[in-house]
Order: structure tokens, then C-alpha cells, then sequence
């Protein structure tokens, strides 16, 4: 019987039956596959936004270094014990990579992004945070050129650049937002770009539990060195083991399903689904900790979700064109 798991999403498609243990697997760019990424991608940023508001909540008795550590060590456990679970399968051997470097340098990259975002939660809101990781979609377009073998052109270039002017509005130089913690949250969102771009090679010989493990292997590997620095305000209580193991449950089950989502869809296709985050993390964010975003982050938000929206359309269209005159 097939399982499914939200948006009729088949649970097989989470987590595919094959490993590729051999040749690499063929990424596909078709419309069905890319409707299924788009809705695993969507999925994947729900289950993110209610483990970063756990992560927020917890943030100030853990510290930046304990949530990093227990969130890994709960993730990776979890992703372990799905998997060997999971009995039909080949097991253990869908957690080891084919591409060790590139799986490690993920890890090691995604490890970095996490800790700018925990920084940032310090003193931050749910929804500031996210707007400002509004620009990774349009790096993302800028790395597809050199990574991917995509090209940019003039109409594209024009998007970006007009989705680069929201980033100003939501920041304001010299405003509210614009500190050294926002600088630091701004590097981490351009190595998040990279890490995506990263996401969709890797999924053409590794599988989505491979990735999940080791990325929060690297979690829980910086989160124990940077103890000394980041150490938490005190004793974690009975709730805040609760939240640590829920935070460490559903990175573990986000990484899973956004890596498949990516051997599904083309970059160009997924990236502004990044924007879908945005309305959850405003939700949880006031319902949770009573914040609202200000009127110039929804602002420049929009106009970074409309650049990246663009893109998306214009890549749609150059390849209808390129279909008809194939024809």
C-alpha cells in the first residue's frame, strides 16, 4: 500500500526504493517531476520553520553551540533509525556517500549557515531573518551559471539586480536592521545559496538520507567546538530537552524530504518555492514570540519574491521556445 504525505505527495518519492550504487542517476527536468519537487520543497519548509521557532524558543538556555550539537545529534539518529528501519531497502548503505568531498564540504558549508542563523535568532525575528534570506534564490540564479552550465540573460540580469534593490529596502543602511549581525546573517545566506546548488549534484549519486546524516553529523561536530564560545545561560530543563529532540527530529525529516525535492526539479524551477517559508515564519514568529516584521521588511521582501517569481517565468518561457523550435 502506498503511503502519502501531504499535497498527495507519495511517500516513495521522499524516499526512492533505488540507491544509486553504481552509475549516477539522471536528474530530471520534466513537469510532473518538478510538481512533485515544488510540493516536497514547500513541505520541507514548513517542517523548517516550526524547527527554527523551536530552536529561537531554546536558543537563550542551550546556547548557539548546544542547539548546533543536540539538534545534529537528535537529526542524525533520526535519519539512522528511518532508514535502518526500514527493512525492503539496502539499509546502512544508503547513509554512506559516493562523493565524499562534496558531501563533507555540504556539511561543513551548511553547518556554517546554521550557526549565522543561530546568531542572528539572538536578537532577531523569525520573519526579519527569513526576509533577508529572501536573496538566496537570486544568488542562486548567479550560481547556476558556473555550477550548472546555465546562462543568464539580459532580462534575468535585470531581475536580479531589481531583486538585489528589495534587499535595501528590507535593510535600510543605516537603519534598525543594519548591523554587524545582519552582515554576518547575509554571508550565511550566500553560502546557503551555494549549499542548494550543491544540494541538486549531489542527489545525482547520493540519496536524501546520505546527505540529511551528514550534514548533521557536521552539526553536531561544530556545534561541540564551538562550546567554549557559544556555551548556554544555564540548566536545560524537561521542556527544553522536548524541544531540543523535536528541533534535532524534524531537521532530520526537512533535509530528507528538500534533498528529494531537488532530484526532482531543476534549480531554476525550486528556488523562488524558497519564498514559501516567509508566511510561515511570520505566523509562528507573532503566535510564538509576539513579533511582526516591519513595513519595510514586508516591503523589500516582496520585491525580492517578485524578481525571483520573474525568473522563474522567464525560464519557462525560453523553454517552451526552445521546445517549439525543436520541433
Amino acid at each position: 500500500m502506498m503511503r502519502w504525505i501531504g499535497g498527495n505527495v507519495p511517500l516513495a518519492d521522499v524516499v526512492p526504493q533505488s540507491v544509486a550504487t553504481s552509475a549516477p542517476r539522471v536528474l530530471t527536468d520534466n513537469a510532473s517531476d518538478t510538481i512533485r519537487g515544488i510540493a516536497l520543497v514547500v513541505l520541507a519548509n514548513l517542517i523548517w520553520t516550526l524547527g527554527d521557532a523551536t530552536a529561537k524558543w531554546v536558543l537563550p538556555s542551550v546556547g548557539v553551540a548546544g542547539a548546533m550539537m543536540w539538534r545534529g545529534l537528535f537529526g542524525m539518529a533520526t535519519v539512522a533509525a528511518v532508514t535502518m528501519g526500514r527493512p525492503t531497502v539496502t539499509g546502512w548503505r544508503r547513509l554512506m556517500p559516493q562523493r565524499w568531498g562534496l558531501v563533507l564540504a555540504r556539511s561543513a558549508l551548511s553547518s556554517f549557515v546554521s550557526v549565522t542563523w543561530y546568531i542572528s535568532w539572538l536578537s532577531m525575528s523569525l520573519a526579519d531573518t527569513y526576509a533577508v534570506g529572501f536573496i538566496a534564490p537570486l544568488i542562486m540564479t548567479l550560481l547556476a551559471i558556473p555550477m550548472l552550465g546555465e546562462r543568464i540573460r539580459w532580462r534575468r540580469a535585470l531581475s536580479t539586480l531589481f531583486g538585489f534593490a528589495g534587499v535595501l529596502i528590507m535593510l535600510r543602511p543605516g537603519g534598525d536592521l543594519w548591523t554587524p549581525v545582519v552582515l554576518l546573517l547575509l554571508a550565511g545566506t550566500v553560502v546557503m545559496a551555494l549549499t542548494r546548488i550543491m544540494t541538486r549534484q549531489l542527489t545525482a549519486t547520493e540519496t536524501p538520507e546520505c546527505q540529511a546524516f551528514w550534514l548533521l553529523i557536521g552539526h553536531t561536530l561544530t556545534g561541540f567546538l564551538l562550546l567554549p564560545v557559544f556555551p548556554g545561560s544555564g540548566a536545560v530543563e524537561l521542556a527544553g530537552w522536548l524541544a531540543l529532540a523535536f528541533l534535532g527530529l524534524s531537521s532530520g525529516l526537512a533535509h530528507c524530504v528538500f534533498a528529494r525535492g531537488y532530484a526532482l526539479g531543476p534549480v531554476s524551477a525550486l528556488a523562488p518555492y524558497e519564498y514559501t517559508i516567509m508566511p510561515w515564519g511570520v505566523l509562528a514568529g507573532f503566535l510564538i514570540f509576539g513579533d511582526l516584521p516591519s513595513w519595510s521588511t514586508i516591503a523589500g521582501a516582496t520585491v525580492v519574491a517578485a524578481a525571483g517569481s520573474y525568473n522563474v517565468y522567464r525560464e519557462r518561457v525560453r523553454r517552451a521556445e526552445e521546445r517549439a523550435a525543436a520541433r
